[in-house]
Order: C-alpha cells, then structure tokens, then sequence
C-alpha cells in the first residue's frame, strides 16, 4: 500500500527577528526561506541611514505599483549616472 503524504500548510519562523511566514505548497516553503535569508543579507550590509532611505522608498513604492512600473521605465530609457531633466 502506497501513502501519498502532502500538508496544507507550513509555518517558517526566522530565529534572528521572529517573523512568520505561512506557505501553502512546499516550493513556497522554500522560496520563503530564501527570500527572507536575502532579505537579513541586504539589510545587514545597509548602514541606519541607508535602511531608513531605503524602507522609505519602498513603502511608496509598494503602496503604488504603477509607480514602480513607471521607475523601472524611466531608469530604462535614462542614461547611467545621468540626470536628463
């Protein structure tokens, strides 16, 4: 006799800053955990003015994705380093 094992949910908690993540499917499991890990490595190299700049920029960005999409566009069309106003 054959057993199918499956689970409907699995809850991930970092042991560094105890946030909890819930996933539904073991491949979101996984991509959680890794997300999460990138996330603590991004924000450990950030230096206090550095994090605040970028936790600001987020916020407005996330709050409004057609924003993000219009930054992603303009950075595309602008040269690096330059400031065409």
């Amino acid at each position: 006799m054959t057993t199918s094992h499956s689970w409907d949910q699995a809850i991930f908690r970092c042991g560094r800053c105890g946030a909890e993540h819930t996933a539904t499917t073991e491949t979101d499991y996984l991509k959680t955990i890794g997300v999460h890990g990138d996330a603590h490595a991004v924000w450990d190299r950030l230096n206090a003015i550095e994090r605040s700049g970028i936790t600001s920029i987020l916020r407005t960005i996330l709050s409004a994705p057609e924003l993000a999409a219009e930054l992603l566009a303009l950075a595309d069309r602008q040269p690096a380093g330059g400031s065409d106003r």
